[in-house]
């Protein structure tokens, strides 16, 4: 294959890994923006040590809509498989150019390249190079200009082994498509243009993310809008959902991002360790998109859920994209606000005896709280991480600082959980991401934390499950023009 070297705007083509096992990769590829014209014909292949080891064709038929009733923008998906575990991958997207070369050989044109490990099948034994994720959400593009994916980028190209994330967890908020004047559209066709051109300029701006390492993306309230899937809310932007047609295509039209472009599924679990005895268990929990008034996921997936929690027999980690250490009576639902569901979640997570760590985003600060849960010495550990890039202007205001409540976990002011009697949440002032003043006349009102996205480390040694936590400010560097270390000294933990 001759492939042409001249510059590409790779930008403009999006390529991003998927929900990686030990042994496939699922792969997106395509474009987002209205503007560009489909391949006749374009390909993907992946190499291990620069070695091609497999391709796939993409024809002109292959490619799908993301966007339902929007006649442009593609994209198609592929698994690769057979692949081995804990290997570092590279996948290059091509397209082939009209007309053959001078000597009569097709030319290829790369469209974008990226890199992915596969799970390895246990946890490594050394924090020399542990089993890393990624933890972030909350990404507003107006003032990011880039600086967030170039922070994750250079963990890769100037860090060492022990920070590079292996997979990502971006758990909601990705977008924004209820912010800004234009969601007031009275034209269903303008409400599904406007969602498909915010995708285009968030994946855009996260490029040099997205091309590093698998992906599990859950969506939070803002892939639809403010407390979705309800429209009571007094945001002025949203009134526009009072009209059903209007509110049907926006929730249309941004179920399609979630599920065609974001790629989030119901609950995914993955387990590292053998089939015996598990190392670490991971369960990835979507508890936005199946919201009713008394549920905050429906039967089906809350039985996944229960089942996953009540069936641990090693160290938990729930990723979901709001926090479960949380008061009651909130002005906007929270995973409290659903009271039987929760109680029975809390107490399947407490009746196991092991730790469980949640990893979590959605509340616009960083921090670490640890709690007792339940009777038979297991912990509830979690971890925040919120925004990676601000909000700006009057919607500022919904910029926070840390904040070190409930005092008590499970709440006692909100929910009385049989067996889970009340335990002090800590709350350590050391783990909590920094914040900056905001000013009036600013493009930040409010005081804010700074923008940041952490790492999640995992090893086991001696039989015990160590893990440490590292938050990453996106706008400042180190000597190393690493992103600058937020905590003074990474949080560490043993689990059981």
């Amino acid at each position: 294959m001759e492939v042409v070297q001249f510059q590409t705007n790779t930008s403009v083509w999006s390529l991003v890994f998927h929900k990686v096992t030990q042994h496939s990769v699922e792969v997106w590829a395509g474009t987002l923006f209205g503007t560009l014209r489909k391949p006749k014909a374009a390909r993907l292949i992946i190499y291990r040590d620069g070695t091609e080891l497999a391709r796939q064709e993409i024809r002109t038929e292959d490619w799908q809509r993301p966007i339902t009733r929007l006649n442009q923008r593609f994209y198609d998906k592929r698994v690769f498989t057979n692949l081995q575990a804990g290997q570092r991958y590279t996948v290059k997207f091509f397209q082939r150019l009209e007309g053959p070369d001078y000597e009569g050989k097709d030319l290829w044109q790369t469209l974008n390249d990226g890199t992915f490990t596969t799970l390895p099948t246990a946890l490594p034994s050394s924090k020399t190079k542990p089993f890393t994720v990624s933890l972030s959400s909350c990404f507003y593009e107006h003032r990011d200009s880039g600086r967030a994916a170039s922070a994750f980028k250079a963990l890769y190209d100037r860090g060492d082994m022990s920070v590079q994330p292996d997979i990502k967890f971006m758990v909601g908020d990705q977008v924004y498509l209820d912010i800004g004047l234009d969601s007031l559209s009275p034209l269903t066709n303008e409400v599904r243009q406007r969602v498909a051109e915010d995708y285009a300029k968030h994946w855009q701006t996260l490029g040099s993310m997205l091309t590093r390492g698998g992906a599990w993306m859950l969506p939070d309230d803002h892939e639809y809008w403010n407390d979705y899937p309800f429209y009571d809310s007094l945001v002025p932007t949203l009134f526009m959902l009072k009209i059903a047609k209007i509110r049907h295509a926006w929730r249309q039209a941004s179920s399609d991002g979630v599920n065609n472009v974001q790629c989030s599924t119901k609950i995914d679990t993955f387990n590292l360790g053998d089939n015996q005895q598990h190392d670490i268990a991971f369960c990835v929990a979507d508890l936005r998109s199946y919201r009713s008034k008394t549920q905050f996921i429906d039967n089906a997936g809350f039985s996944q859920l229960m089942a996953w929690a009540q069936n641990l027999r090693c160290p938990g980690v729930l990723v979901i994209p709001q926090i479960l250490i949380v008061e009651g009576n909130e002005q906007e639902r929270n995973l409290l606000s659903f009271k039987k569901q929760y109680t029975d979640l809390v107490s399947a997570l407490a009746s196991t005896g092991h730790d469980i760590v949640v990893l979590s985003g959605d509340v616009h600060f960083g921090r670490i709280a640890q709690v007792k849960l339940g009777t038979k010495g297991g912990r509830l550990i979690e971890v925040v991480s919120s925004p990676m890039s601000n909000l700006t202007g009057v919607n500022s205001i919904a910029t926070d600082a840390p904040k070190s409540t409930p005092k008590q976990f499970p709440d006692p002011k909100a929910v009385n959980i049989a067996g889970v009697a009340p335990q002090d949440v800590q709350y350590d002032k050391r783990f909590n991401v920094s914040t900056k003043n905001g000013f009036p006349l600013s493009a930040y009102w409010c005081e804010r934390t700074l923008e940041h996205f952490m790492t999640v480390s995992f090893y086991k040694k001696e039989g015990v499950v160590n893990m440490s936590v590292q938050a990453w400010r996106i706008r400042e560097e180190d000597a190393q023009r690493l992103p600058k270390a937020d905590f003074t000294t990474p949080f560490t933990a043993s689990l059981r």
